[in-house]
């Protein structure tokens, strides 16, 4: 006997193809016919899953779910308490999640599968454009950061220090770090460089600068010699584990914490690797670095996305004001 869900319609029992492999072959299927990073496509099927399981556990085949069902998901997904951070998944967290399940439906559209998108009419969470929840980091504090990492010694210091220096420097996503393979190192008009798919599955390539470079061959050496390996002859992922796995976005999460409680941060137990993606895009700012650039080197489709991550954009310091009379002084 199951229990109706306040607001939503009367759960219809679904056939057994219909809710167990109808719905995954159509997941299969939609994150193929995309161009997804292997860390967002995992993402996506991770969100369609959950929804999967939300209907299965009201006996609601997802092939005839209304809006009004979406609905009561989004409030129960509004109180389901995110493992990592120990509290309620954040509006931002919500919209992500119907958003993909919004393209899944999308797709499902086009096949003739069902005949509208439930998420279409349903009441999405407002998501803020000037604001973000992630704790981000002061300039000092990046430093003091990586000074732990350099501090460290044993088997996977060096590994540990690579992948600081790649959040830190580039601002990476921690699942575009964790996806990099060796291949993806490269040498470009003077440049050491990184080419790697980035969210949406778009193309992306960055400049190391020395210092990350350093990092990373460091890594790389101490990795050959532990394998009795000429550096040129080691493949396969860019970070892995003392096993020769890939290192994965949970140990990262770790490792930044970790870290940053042997840092002295204050905020240690809440800051995330995307804490190093604010700072980057905070710090290129304040360096006078022009907008789209960094717009550009975040692989932001939206330059108001860029600006939600400059933490330091409304400092008064900034304000336009101080140059147009800077100027006006010269002239005169």
């Amino acid at each position: 006997m199951h229990r109706s869900t306040p607001g939503a319609v009367t759960p219809r029992r679904p056939s057994k193809a219909a809710l167990i492999r109808g719905p995954v072959d159509f997941t299969e299927a939609w994150l193929r016919n995309r161009r997804l990073s292997e860390h967002t496509r995992a993402a996506y099927r991770r969100d369609i899953a959950g929804w999967l399981a939300w209907c299965a556990g009201r006996e609601l085949d997802p092939l005839r779910a209304s809006f009004l069902d979406v609905n009561a998901y989004g409030r129960d997904l509004e109180s389901t308490v995110d493992p990592r951070s120990g509290r309620p998944f954040t509006p931002a967290t919500v919209a992500r999640k119907l958003s993909a399940l919004s393209s899944w439906y999308e797709f499902l559209v086009k096949l003739g599968a069902v005949p509208a998108n439930p998420v279409t009419g349903a009441d999405r969470p407002r998501v803020s454009r000037d604001h973000s929840a992630t704790i981000g980091l002061a300039p000092d504090e990046v430093d003091a950061l990586l000074a732990a990492a350099d501090a460290e010694t044993g088997p996977t210091a060096a590994r540990n220090r690579a992948a600081l220096a790649l959040l830190a420097d580039l601002g990476l996503r921690v699942g575009e770090l964790v996806s990099l393979d060796l291949a993806d190192l490269g040498h470009e008009r003077g440049h050491r460089s990184l080419r790697f798919t980035g969210k949406g599955g778009r193309p992306r390539r960055r400049a190391l600068a020395p210092g990350t470079a350093r990092a990373v061959d460091a890594y790389l050496a101490e990795r050959a010699a532990s394998g009795r390996l000429p550096a040129d002859r080691v493949s396969g992922p860019l970070l892995v584990t003392a096993s020769g796995a890939r290192l994965d976005r949970h140990a990262v999460f770790r490792l930044v914490r970790r870290l940053a409680r042997i840092a002295g941060l204050p905020a240690w137990s809440k800051l995330s690797p995307h804490s190093l993606r604010h700072a980057f895009a905070t710090t290129a700012r304040g360096e006078g670095v022009p907008l789209e650039d960094v717009q550009d080197a975040m692989g932001h489709a939206d330059p108001r996305t860029t600006r939600r991550y400059d933490r330091d954009r409304h400092n008064l310091d900034r304000d336009p004001s101080y140059a147009i009379w800077a100027a006006r002084a010269r002239r005169g």
